[in-house]
């Protein structure tokens, strides 16, 4: 086995699995990593094996037993839709499928796990979490920011917890491999189990992140509105400013999904304001020729556009850099440029976000969080740990928590971004003499 996606556990599972069903999965399984012949061959083991990850699935052999087990869930940063489907997954297979009947759902992200901050947590029961599919956020609420590791685990040990489900974004798989270390050096047997939560879309290694499709969904509903809005008005001009802090994957796949964009701006690919090639005036000749104009541009994009000096940066409680917002500068920029050249304009500016991460999952986000939930319990159950469940290539996998990296972006040379081109018909390039 070669020992790039190597997982741990935390012993010799030796109780039977109480699912009885024929098809369990094998831990020497494994599933190809690449699926390029050109890909496949490049990176190999010292025995001389292709790269390939460890398969998800439920155990014949799992290691705690149901009746004396604990596990408690958490879901940190910001809200998106398709929380309360991992919770549910979680509680509905934890106690039909497994027998354990003891799970707690930690309040208010990782301070829930601090006891200074006097958090309870709540008991989940296939009662408490039966309707929560249809509610948006988190039914345990979420908060940013770290906390003492030591105290988490110190915390989670007179709980008495056996297993930790993570949901959250590569700041919680980070806290969640911290955690794991911790345990790990005390030699507590606690798994802790990561779910990948980002509605940017941006972890690398993985398909896709559960809520994605939801917010696709309600980001095309506001490119919609703008279309409607810049069509109904003498040279009108709608602007919806898209989530998507270092990738423009939401705002380019909304683009692509409804036809109606005419420009998107996304932090991959730089553009300039004025001269001769710059963004203003391809605007201008668009208005010019057919008198309306739909503008994306994600909230990553333009950043450098606004001059601010890298010692004025500041950080949320996860440390991501506060950005400046671009929607406002360009509503504020495009009019001004059209009142310079004496050409009227009807700009309308939507900004959808918060209405995105608060909505329900849809429904094939809900079948996406309820696979999550139970391919963790499964992970879980057979007494894996620090790794988080992705799914990749149609396949789901354990992947271990320190790949859980955020970075994945739009690459301005490849299909996505060119079918972008093609879909908007905006230039190539919105750049002067580069």
């Amino acid at each position: 086995m070669n020992n790039h996606f190597k997982i741990a556990n935390l012993g010799s599972c030796q109780v039977d699995s109480p699912l009885n069903i024929s098809n369990y999965v094998n831990d020497h399984d494994r599933i190809l990593f690449h699926a390029r012949l050109a890909d496949y061959a490049q990176i190999k083991d010292s025995a001389g094996k292709p790269l390939s990850i460890e398969p998800a699935g439920p155990r014949k052999k799992i290691f705690f037993d149901p009746d004396q087990t604990k596990g408690a869930i958490v879901t940190c940063g910001g809200l998106c839709p398709g929380i309360n489907d991992v919770i549910r997954s979680v509680t509905m297979t934890l106690f039909y499928r497994y027998g354990v009947k003891n799970i707690l759902g930690i309040k208010y992200g990782l301070r829930g796990l601090n006891p200074a901050y006097g958090d309870k947590p709540v008991k989940l029961t296939p009662d408490y979490v039966k309707d929560i599919k249809h509610i948006g956020g988190s039914i345990l609420s979420s908060s940013r920011g770290p906390q003492d590791v030591a105290v988490m685990v110190d915390y989670l040990e007179n709980l008495n917890i056996n297993i930790l489900f993570c949901v959250g974004g590569d700041g919680t798989m980070r806290a969640a491999e911290k955690l794991t270390e911790e345990i790990s050096e005390r030699g507590a047997q606690i798994s802790v189990i990561g779910i990948p939560k980002t509605i940017d879309n941006d972890l690398n290694l993985i398909e896709k992140s559960f809520g994605f499709d939801t917010a696709i969904d309600k980001t095309v509903e506001a490119v919609r509105s703008a279309h409607v809005e810049a069509k109904g008005a003498f040279n009108g001009i709608g602007l919806v400013k898209i989530m998507g802090r270092l990738s423009g994957c939401i705002t380019a796949t909304a683009a692509l999904a409804q036809g109606d964009a005419n420009f998107v701006l996304i932090p991959e690919v730089p553009f300039d304001l004025d001269g001769d090639h710059g963004f203003l005036k391809a605007l201008e000749n668009r208005m010019k020729k057919r008198g309306h104009a739909v503008i994306l541009v994600a909230e990553g994009a333009g950043q450098e556009l606004m001059n601010q000096h890298p010692t004025e940066q500041k950080t949320d409680a996860s440390g991501n850099i506060r950005l400046q917002d671009i929607g406002l500068f360009l509503k504020d920029v495009i009019s001004r440029h059209f009142r310079e050249i004496n050409l009227e304009i009807n700009l309308k500016y939507i900004e959808p976000s918060y209405l995105i991460r608060s909505v329900p999952a849809n429904a094939s986000d809900s079948i996406y969080c309820s696979s999550l939930g139970q391919y963790s319990v499964h992970a879980a159950m057979a007494g894996k740990t620090g790794l988080m469940v992705a799914l990749r290539r149609n396949e789901y996998v354990h992947l271990p928590l320190s790949v859980a990296i955020s970075g994945r972006q739009i690459d301005p040379q490849g299909s996505v971004w060119q079918r972008v081109l093609e879909t908007t018909g905006q230039p190539a390039k919105m750049r002067n003499g580069r």
